[in-house]
C-alpha cells in the first residue's frame, strides 16, 4: 500500500482512503440531483428549528393573531430589527410557517397557529424547550454518545439531566411546560384507548404537574387518582388540577418512584417514564410497582414503540435525543415485553396510536405458579 505525503512527511494510507477513487480515464458518476436536494433539506432541518425558536421568542404568532401586519409594525411591537425580522419571516414563510400576503406584510398560516400559546394543538412550550441551549449543546455533542455509549449531557455540563433541572428552576419550568403540553395533546388520547371501566384509582407515576390527570379525570367522574413525583415538581400540580376542577379527586405524593409507590391502586400509569432509564433501572421501577399493586391491577405504559426496519417513526429520531440526554432509550415492543417479564409482569396488550406514541398494558403473574405461567406460550395481543 502506497504512502501519503502530508506536510512533507510520509504516512501510511489508511484502508478506507482511496477506496472510492475512480479508475484512470473514467469520469466520476454524478449523484442523483433529487438526492442532493433531499440531503440539503435534511441539513437545513436544524436551521429551521432555530428559526422557529426565535419566532416564538419574539411572540410573532401572538401578534399576528389579530390579522396580517407589516414587518415595520411587527418589529416595533416585539423589539426586533426590521430588516432582520423580515429575513427571518421570509425564510419561515418558505417552509409554510407564516405567509407573505404582500410585500413586507405577513400573516398566520395553519402551521403558524401552532406557535400560539392557548390554541388546541399548540406546540409553543415544546418549541421553547427545544431551544434550551444546554439541551442543544448536548445534542451537538452526540458524537460523544456514539463513541462511548454514554449520554453527552453530563459530559458537557458536568451533571446529569435531572440534577441540572433541579438546580435550574427556570429550565425545569420549560421542561414541565413541554411535558404538560405533550400530556394534554397526545398522552391523554393514549389513555382513552385503554379500558378504564371498573378502575377506581390510578397512580400517575412520575406524572409531573398533573396535566395528564387534569385531562382524563373530567371524562371519568368515578375515578380517583394519586400523583407521584418529586416534591419540587408536584408543587405546581395544585393549580393545574384546580383549573381542571379535579383537585379534590387527586392525592399529591412527593417521592421517588425508585424507592416506592402508593399501594393498592388498580392502575399504575407510566407516561413517557421508562424511556428515560436503562433496562436495569426500568426493571427496578416496574418491580417497585408490582410489589405495590393490587392483585388484579394493571400497569399502563405510554411510550414510543419503535418499529423494525426502515419504517419512518418519530421514536427513531427521538431516540437519538434520549441518547444525548439520558441513559435510557426508545424501545421496540419486544424490548418492553422483556422488561415486563424481568419484573414479574405479563405483557397483555399493545396499541399503536400514532407515529410518536403507543400504549402497552401489563399485569402481575399470579403469586402461585407464576414461574410456570410466565413460561407458557402465546404473546401479547397487539393492536400496533
Amino acid at each position: 500500500m502506497e504512502n501519503l505525503t502530508v506536510h512533507g512527511q510520509e504516512r501510511p494510507r489508511k484502508a478506507h482512503e482511496g477506496a472510492a477513487e475512480h479508475p484512470r480515464g473514467t469520469a466520476p458518476r454524478s449523484t442523483d440531483p433529487q438526492a442532493q436536494q433531499r440531503m440539503m433539506a435534511l441539513l437545513h432541518g436544524a436551521l429551521v428549528t432555530q428559526l422557529l425558536v426565535v419566532a416564538e421568542e419574539f411572540g410573532i404568532a401572538e401578534i399576528l393573531a389579530g390579522g396580517p401586519a407589516p414587518v415595520s409594525q411587527l418589529a416595533r411591537r416585539c423589539g426586533a430589527h426590521e430588516r432582520s425580522l423580515h429575513r427571518l419571516l421570509r425564510a419561515l414563510a418558505s417552509q409554510g410557517v407564516f405567509q407573505e400576503v404582500e410585500a413586507g406584510t405577513f400573516a398566520l398560516t395553519p402551521l403558524a397557529e401552532t406557535l400560539r400559546a392557548d390554541v388546541p394543538g399548540s406546540v409553543r412550550a415544546w418549541i421553547r424547550f427545544w431551544g434550551m441551549p444546554e439541551k442543544l449543546q448536548a445534542i451537538n455533542s452526540l458524537s460523544y454518545s456514539v463513541r462511548t455509549g454514554r449520554p453527552a449531557f453530563p459530559h458537557v455540563h458536568g451533571t446529569e439531566w435531572w440534577s441540572y433541572l433541579a438546580a435550574h428552576p427556570e429550565h425545569a419550568e420549560l421542561f414541565n411546560d413541554a411535558m404538560g403540553e405533550m400530556a394534554r395533546r397526545v398522552h391523554a388520547v393514549a389513555v382513552e384507548s385503554c379500558d378504564l371501566s371498573g378502575v377506581r384509582r390510578v397512580v400517575d407515576v412520575g406524572g409531573g404537574q398533573g396535566h395528564l390527570l387534569a385531562t382524563i379525570l373530567p371524562r371519568h367522574p368515578e375515578l380517583r387518582a394519586t400523583l407521584l413525583d418529586q416534591p419540587s415538581v408536584i408543587r405546581g400540580a395544585k393549580a393545574v388540577l384546580e383549573a381542571a376542577g379535579v383537585a379534590d379527586r387527586v392525592d399529591l405524593v412527593g417521592g421517588d418512584f425508585f424507592d416506592g409507590v402508593p399501594e393498592g391502586a388498580d392502575t399504575y400509569l407510566l407516561s413517557m417514564i421508562l424511556h428515560d432509564w436503562d433496562d436495569e433501572q426500568c426493571i427496578t421501577v416496574l418491580e417497585v410497582i408490582r410489589r405495590a399493586m393490587a392483585p388484579d391491577a394493571q400497569v399502563v405504559v405510554i411510550d414510543a414503540i419503535v418499529p423494525a426496519g426502515n419504517t419512518p417513526h418519530d421514536g427513531k429520531l427521538r431516540d437519538t435525543v434520549m441518547m444525548a440526554l439520558h441513559p435510557g432509550r426508545e424501545r421496540t415492543e419486544a424490548e418492553f415485553s422483556a422488561l415486563f417479564a424481568a419484573a414479574g409482569l405479563r405483557h397483555v396488550s399493545t396499541t399503536g396510536l400514532a407515529s410518536s406514541t403507543g400504549l402497552l398494558v401489563a399485569r402481575a403473574y399470579p403469586v402461585v405458579g407464576r414461574r410456570e405461567e410466565s413460561g407458557a406460550g402465546g404473546g401479547p395481543a397487539s393492536g400496533a
